[in-house]
């Protein structure tokens, strides 16, 4: 059996998040006009597509630099523009948009002053930061549930907790890349 860094397959995990990346226009194209069946299936499988990458770098060790940025910028294009559409619409609430934004806004930020002040960026994405993903997955196929009709139980929980999550780990990437950057800055100190 050929090793993971040689097998033909290691690219797939990559190839499957640009295809959350391309699935982008045509998922904001059908929540734009309302094609919430439509919506549906394409974001349930960019959700299960986002787990299946996932597990294929880690079980078969085909994990790479450019496969984590890929995987981040595909969850971060797609949860943003989903939420940010049904927002506008208003089948979600608009704070609860906000704070998903808001976010992504800081990772973002985060990420580029890593790279102007220390140099390469490798994502780590926590347990947290993954919880949170998969809770606004959750969330949007619940919303889309409810909007062609499915029998949904009605509740503000999955939301909140969206909320929360969003919050939670936001938080915890400031304080843990917050440390890292004061470490690679100043070897030599002792971190605050």
């Amino acid at each position: 059996m050929p090793s993971a860094p040689q097998s033909p397959w290691r690219h797939l995990p990559n190839a499957i998040s640009s295809l959350r990346v391309v699935l982008v226009l045509p998922i904001g194209w059908l929540l734009a006009h309302r094609a919430w069946s439509s919506a549906l299936m394409l974001v349930a499988v960019a959700g299960v597509s986002d787990g299946v990458d996932g597990f294929l770098a880690r079980h078969f060790g085909w994990q790479s630099r450019i496969g984590g940025m890929l995987d981040a910028i595909a969850d971060k294009l797609l949860l943003v523009s989903c939420f940010v559409i049904l927002a506008v619409q208003g089948e979600v609430p608009l704070w609860l948009a906000w704070v998903v934004c808001g976010r992504d806004g800081v990772i973002a930020v985060g990420a580029l002053l890593w790279r102007v002040l220390v140099g390469r960026i490798d994502p780590q994405p926590s347990l947290l930061s993954k919880a949170c993903t998969l809770m606004q997955i959750v969330y949007l196929l619940v919303v889309l549930l409810a909007l062609i009709r499915w029998p949904v139980p009605a509740s503000e929980l999955p939301g909140w907790l969206v909320a929360v999550l969003c919050v939670a780990s936001g938080t915890d990437y400031v304080i843990r890349w917050s440390r890292r950057a004061w470490r690679a800055l100043h070897p030599a100190r002792v971190p605050p």
